[in-house]
């Protein structure tokens, strides 16, 4: 399987060599392909001094979405057949991509492969899949659970993959699109493992596949950033994404939770990143429901399906929202 790995960047100097280095010492065959977004450091340099790095650089910040979708739209030209996306700020243990491609290979429908995603102390994760609940809210599965009290041995099929370390199907993004840039960053990976289960495609979880992150590098640098990204993205991945059959149990909810995560955002001092971000949300709803109707057209499975591969319950680490729902519950438990 020719295969690419696209490392998104934005002034990540600090970190970018040693992902590289990591990645050159993959056992499976592979292209790097590093897209810098516009970085003011020396980022390109570190770069160009790897002779087998291919380095494609935006004009300006195209954000994580707009940012590896320049490298994909780069191997699906050269014909490759599999594309890892790799943060900048991770590290790849030798056979992660060796171990991702194996069970991609092992069935036509695999769309997508998420690795086993530690944190960079090795001792907690980071995330072993995405998952997506009736509330609206994805989160990464296990994440901040100590490696040694979860047992993640076994391949299974998750909701979806965290677009710091995961392989994608070439074929698959050329038949359900590739990375929506209106996100951004954040939840654009739930976004497109959302449309790949709608088409049918399967997400698999391979617990040989091993990385470390560290997590929140760049987006910890920019105030708000996380808060404003949180709020425009979340209703888009709903509108875009649940089935019409589903929204009557999973609106109510969402907004419930919304506004909730809102009040405490706001609480905090995030009120107008959050505002913002729901405004942005707000602005870009026309164009999120003319995507919708061409997804929801082209899907090719049940309800019940996408019903059966939710959770339905809150989140682990909702806790107000936990008793928000027993004071109120509103007949939604």
């Amino acid at each position: 399987m020719k295969v690419a790995i696209v490392i998104p960047n934005l002034n990540g100097e600090k970190y970018l060599q040693d992902s590289i280095d990591s990645l050159l010492s993959q056992t499976q065959q592979h292209t790097i392909i590093v897209v810098d977004n516009a970085s003011t450091d020396n980022s390109s340099k570190i770069i160009k001094s790897n002779k087998d790095v291919i380095l494609l650089e935006n004009k300006e910040n195209l954000g994580f979405a707009g940012g590896v979708n320049t490298g994909i739209r780069y191997a699906l030209d050269n014909d490759f057949e599999a594309i890892a996306l790799f943060n900048n700020d991770a590290i790849a243990e030798p056979t992660w991509l060796e171990e991702l491609v194996k069970v991609m290979v092992s069935g036509e429908k695999i769309g997508i492969v998420a690795c086993y995603f530690q944190k960079i102390d090795k001792k907690h994760i980071d995330s072993t899949g995405d998952l997506y609940t009736i509330w609206g809210l994805p989160y990464p599965r296990d994440r901040d659970q100590k490696v040694t009290d979860v047992t993640r041995d076994k391949l299974e099929p998750v909701f979806g993959a965290s677009g710091g370390a995961s392989l994608y199907r070439s074929s698959m993004l050329r038949d359900i699109g590739i990375f929506d840039e209106d996100f951004f960053a954040y939840y654009e990976d739930v976004d497109i493992s959302f449309r790949a289960q709608l088409k049918g495609y399967k997400i698999m979880f391979a617990p040989k596949s091993v990385a470390f992150h560290i997590q929140g590098a760049t987006a910890t640098k920019i105030s708000g950033f996380a808060t404003y990204q949180t709020f425009k993205n979340f209703p888009l991945v709903v509108i875009k994404n649940v089935p019409a059959g589903m929204l009557f149990q999973v609106l109510p909810r969402f907004w419930l939770a919304y506004l909730s995560i809102f009040v405490s955002s706001s609480l905090k001092g995030g009120f107008v990143p959050a505002i913002s971000g729901w405004w942005a949300s707000v602005r870009l709803t026309p164009k999120k429901l003319r995507a919708r109707k061409q997804i929801q057209k082209n899907a090719t499975v049940t309800n019940d399906y996408i019903r059966s591969i939710i959770v339905h319950d809150l989140p682990p680490n909702a806790t107000k929202l936990r008793k928000l729902r027993t004071i109120f519950t509103l007949g939604l438990r």
